[in-house]
């Protein structure tokens, strides 16, 4: 007797299956075409590149989870084994129609093979289900929420699961195949039934579990399990995105709408909350929530390109006031953490661009600031005159429209510019450049504001004047490279503006340079420990984390701690996205520059490094407000470099 199986074994009327196999697959149908319809009409992008690159590193990250565990393994374990479960029972399902309508190849030695591994498939699929529901109601893991929808569908599929199971059960106890032991759990289980219930029994369990599965498939795009679909299509288009400098596309930069990315990513997101997780804001208890911006934002596209509204009937999202926009602080945390690649930060600027237009709910002292930075090119003071102060006494050569023998201008910024604090940066950069013997000036008072303010704050007309502005003064000047103090200036030279043929770098990769070259020597400051924050935009945003801590540990006598959180997983200050100036307005129930202080004092360091001139200021304050004055020391990696000159 060759192993083989026969699907339809004591069922009557299989083409009502059929028939409700055809309704579920169009459902399917209907609701994903509805969201390639939404996606297209929002973002206004009617041809996305294929890129063989992309789709490998896609089916990379779906396959081996490597996002997923990123962060929190027990929910990697979580994702995977549905994830997995579930692929090896829909293939193998699919395997199975195929033998029966097109070609019987599952006999023999293959059915038996097929037997075992849909038994194992359906085995892990209900231990991550299972772990699933541990997690979110009986652990009850702050990030996750417990919605109608979060209980239901897990419920559903554990349904789906544990009916297929007993489904098998009662078909060997019914026709007692030899080889029935390859159906090892259904084996198992057939021994809770009597042997007369068997064929009575089993029609009612085989309609139920097909009810079952085919209505899970229909709901796909209505719920929030549509993200099987979308997850994938956001990776693809993130690793499209990676390589638009070598391709014509632009995941970020559209006509008109929406970046495609982000209407991809809107239905892809499945509300795991690890973004709220990793959010400086939600953490320090702001009235500021990434999902819950993002699901609004998807519930807004759908309402304004969809010819039926929303189509999901559970998933509705909150209502959420304008102003909170203004708490993020485009720190990329979110980013770092989201399992498909999703940037809440980005959605933010663009929703602050609106409030700027429509003129409301824009904080009073960031009006004020944009109207300084618009007036006397920086947001601290009302002229241009003091921007150069600080170099007063160090015979610093002022470069000149031209000027082509100079090796390196230092771009020194705004804030490090007019902050009397942060003028230390600049001071002790200028010491190490001269004592390394480069050859470098500055622009003095003809120096402008890079733009990063008004474009973090949605002010995108003044921020490409401030561009066009800084791009025409380098090429008047004939500057070709850039030393540049803050990294919000650096990111802005970096991958905001559009290629000009100017090489910029933050004053980290300078230093590193140098120090790579032997232009400088460090020398032994004295035991003394030392733990480093990453700045965002240097660290998450452009990925320089080993550079500061290279040059830290090349420096005799240093004992380098880490904190808890650092590199990548770096917590932020709470200057970034225009939060410097915004004043008392912002609100919460402590502030993210004390965290990160308490943080770097329980490493026991004597000194907490920075590369930041806004983290410098921010983190030092913090310092003074919860008393470690005599404590802890607060330093930007110039002056740290420059006591080891000494």
């Amino acid at each position: 007797m060759i192993p083989e199986r026969e699907m339809f074994w004591n069922i009557k009327g299989s083409w009502i299956f059929y028939a409700a196999a055809v309704a579920a697959s169009c459902l399917l149908v209907f609701g994903i075409a509805t969201h390639i319809y939404v996606w297209m009409k929002s973002a206004q992008k009617s041809k996305i590149p294929f890129s063989r690159q992309a789709v490998k590193k896609s089916i990379l990250d779906i396959g081996l989870g490597r996002r997923i565990f990123q962060g929190d393994f027990s929910a990697g374990v979580m994702h995977f084994s549905i994830f997995w479960g579930f692929t090896v029972l829909a293939v193998g399902t699919t395997l199975l129609a195929v033998h029966e309508h097109l070609h019987p190849f599952l006999t023999g030695r293959s059915h038996l093979l097929f037997e075992a591994s849909m038994e194992i498939g359906g085995i892990i699929l209900l231990g991550g289900i299972a772990w699933a529901l541990v997690r979110r109601y009986i652990q009850r893991i702050p990030r996750l929420e417990r919605r109608l929808e979060d209980a239901l569908i897990p419920l559903w599929l554990l349904g789906v699961g544990v009916s297929g199971f007993f489904l098998e059960a009662l078909r060997l106890l019914g026709l007692k195949p030899p080889w029935e032991s390859w159906s090892f759990a259904g084996w198992l289980l057939s021994g809770l039934f009597p042997v007369s219930a068997a064929e009575s029994v089993y029609p009612y369990f085989w309609w139920g579990h097909a009810l079952l599965s085919l209505s899970f498939i229909a709901v796909i795009p209505f719920t929030k399990l549509f993200h099987m679909i979308g997850g994938p299509g956001a990776l693809y288009l993130h690793y499209l995105g990676e390589e638009s400098k070598e391709t014509s596309f632009s995941g970020d930069e559209l006509p008109e709408g929406l970046p495609i990315r982000d209407a991809v990513f809107f239905d892809a997101c499945m509300r795991c909350g690890r973004c709220v997780r990793s959010c400086p804001s939600s953490g320090a208890g702001e009235p500021f929530n990434p999902r819950d911006f993002i699901q609004a934002a998807r519930r807004g596209v759908w309402q304004e390109h969809s010819p039926y509204g929303d189509i999901r009937f559970m998933s509705r999202a909150p209502k959420i006031k304008g102003d909170t926009a203004w708490y993020c602080t485009t720190c990329a945390a979110c980013l770092e953490a989201c399992p498909v690649y999703g940037a809440p930060f980005k959605t933010v600027l663009r929703k602050r661009e609106m409030l700027i237009i429509d003129g409301k709910e824009v904080p009073d002292l960031m009006n004020q600031t944009l109207e300084r930075i618009f007036h006397y090119e920086n947001p601290w003071v009302s002229s241009k005159r003091e921007r150069a102060a600080w170099a007063k006494d160090l015979n610093i050569p002022v470069l000149k429209p031209g000027n082509v023998k100079t090796d390196l201008c230092y771009f020194v910024g705004c804030t490090t510019s007019f902050d009397a604090r942060a003028q230390g940066i600049a001071r002790s950069f200028s010491e190490i450049l001269t004592h390394a013997k480069v050859d470098f000036g500055i622009l003095g008072e003809k120096e402008p504001c890079c733009g990063d303010i008004p474009r973090v704050s949605g002010e995108s007309g003044l921020f490409q004047e401030k561009m066009e502005k800084c791009r025409n003064l380098f090429e008047t000047y004939g500057i070709e490279n850039l030393a540049i103090s803050s990294p919000h200036c650096f990111h802005a030279f970096q991958n905001e503006y559009p290629q000009s043929g100017v090489h910029a770098r933050h004053y980290v990769m300078v230093l590193k340079d140098l120090m790579e070259a032997g232009r400088l020597k460090l020398k032994q400051p004295g035991g003394v420990a030392v733990t480093y924050h990453d700045p965002c935009y240097l660290g998450r945003h452009n990925r320089i984390l080993e550079e500061p801590r290279t040059i830290i540990r090349a420096i005799p006598g240093i004992e380098f701690r880490e904190m808890a959180h650092h590199g990548a997983d770096s917590l932020c200050c709470g200057a970034g996205g225009g939060r410097m100036w915004q004043g008392k307005e912002i609100r919460g129930d402590a502030r993210m520059s004390e965290i990160r202080i308490r943080e770097a004092e329980a490493t026991g360091a004597d000194i907490l490094i920075t590369a930041c001139p806004l983290c410098l200021i921010m983190l030092e304050d913090a310092m003074k407000t919860v008393g470690l004055e005599k404590r802890l020391r607060i330093m930007d990696l110039n002056e740290l470099v420059v006591r080891s000159l000494n």
